[in-house]
């Protein structure tokens, strides 16, 4: 059965419509999403645990992204969400209190992938997990995660300012753990 998401404002407030996932991304209707990103402080700098996504995936496949992302279903709230995708993606459970709310923000781009188009319009809500995580222990959803690993942040905002390839994180979503962490980054050209 196919998934239906409420169709929301340009805040993610929902209007009291819903969408189906193929209707939305076809027609680019706006929706909500989750993400969380699980970060780490290693000495001066910080990191984060980017998951890379199934080749198999309809955008972005194989490419290192948030730590943990999905839609948000009709009816559903923000931090439930959030908590369902960590432990479905990763096997991460979180409480209410191990997720930090820091924002959201607005995606809206139309790209080419497996030779269809798909059009993104959302407002993601973004939470942060500080918890330790021993990313060789966790269960990953191998249809959704290939792999996991830990990324300095200056390494990803390099790697996005560049376009390498390697990372399809939304920069949006950086910037906002960057402003929560008080972390500017250090990086080159």
């Amino acid at each position: 059965m196919e998934e239906i998401f409420d169709i929301t404002d340009e805040n993610g407030v929902p209007t009291g419509e819903t969408v189906t996932r193929s209707k939305a991304h076809d027609e680019g209707i706006m929706h909500r999403t989750a993400h969380v990103w699980v970060v780490r402080k290693e000495g001066d700098s910080y990191q984060v645990l980017l998951q890379k996504r199934s080749a198999e995936k309809e955008s972005f496949p194989s490419m290192y992204d948030t730590s943990s992302a999905g839609h948000i279903q009709a009816g559903d709230e923000p931090l439930e969400s959030a908590q369902r995708e960590l432990f479905e993606e990763l096997g991460i459970k979180a409480s209410d209190e191990d997720l930090s709310f820091v924002g959201k923000f607005h995606v809206d781009y139309a790209m080419e992938f497996h030779g269809k188009m798909f059009h993104d319009n959302e407002v993601p809500f973004v939470f942060v997990y500080e918890k330790p995580v021993d990313e060789k222990s966790l269960k990953l959803q191998e249809e959704e995660v290939e792999e996991v690993k830990w990324f300095d942040i200056d390494e990803v905002v390099k790697g996005c300012k560049h376009r390498d390839g390697t990372f399809c994180v939304p920069t949006e979503g950086l910037e906002i753990i960057m402003k929560y962490l008080g972390y500017t980054p250090v990086i080159g050209d």
